[in-house]
């Protein structure tokens, strides 16, 4: 039986055309148009509520606290792409700083989201890059640990495959698989007029929830014919 590489150097994205859509949601619209799943657990966060990624994922799993092929992953990763690092959330030494996330860029890459810890929060802050992380640890990684590139992982408790819809905002993460991805956005629009049209009736003072009597009674909290 043929094995798969370590490092997988050629994959199928999501196009540029579709990540370019999905840009402009929400990720929590993608979110609820892909049947509530996909979204990373709340640990992995925006260092700062600003910032907002979307781009293709291009997956790294590491050992806790190694960070060897984060490095390869950078060399290899190209323009728009988004680094999705698998470090079995562990937050006692940091996988990435300052130096490594200028890096990213530079070459361009959308932005970086990694389940594990990073450091040198302050200087992210000025440099203008979108980075996720699940938490900040002064102590440096170590480089020894041979890892994976491109291979499905999890990250944040979520299923990630190579080429997979990446959107982060301040809310989190939420991956859509490739293959589903334009189709989501089709929803996403429609989902989107919806909720205008629900925050204008809101606005006109129409504040009721019409499906919630409904609800209520099908849960059991209601009688047939009594309402709130």
């Amino acid at each position: 039986m043929s094995q798969l590489p370590e490092i997988v150097r050629e994959f199928e994205r999501v196009s540029a055309e579709v990540v370019a859509k999905a840009a402009t949601f929400q990720a929590a619209i993608l979110a609820d148009v892909a049947g509530r799943r996909g979204t990373m657990n709340a640990r992995v966060a925006p260092v700062h509520h600003s910032m907002a990624v979307a781009g293709p994922a291009f997956t790294v799993e590491v050992r806790p606290g190694d960070n060897l092929m984060v490095h390869a992953a950078i060399a290899l990763a190209k323009p728009g792409d988004v680094l999705v690092i698998d470090g079995k959330g562990d937050q006692t030494a940091a996988l990435m700083g300052t130096l490594m996330l200028s890096a990213c860029k530079k070459q361009g890459l959308a932005g970086v989201i990694v389940d594990g810890a990073i450091r040198d929060k302050l200087d992210l802050l000025e440099l203008g890059f979108p980075v996720f992380s699940a938490g900040f640890n002064p102590a440096g990684p170590t480089k020894f640990v041979p890892g994976r590139i491109n291979h499905p992982i999890s990250a944040g408790g979520t299923m990630v495959n190579p080429g997979d819809l990446i959107v982060g905002d301040a809310d989190g993460v939420v991956v859509i698989e490739r293959e589903k991805a334009p189709a989501m956005l089709a929803l996403a629009d429609k989902k989107l007029a919806d909720e205008a049209a629900r925050q204008a009736a809101i606005n006109r003072g129409d504040t009721a929830s019409k499906w919630l009597p409904a609800a209520l009674r099908a849960a059991g909290v209601l009688e047939e014919g009594e309402s709130l």
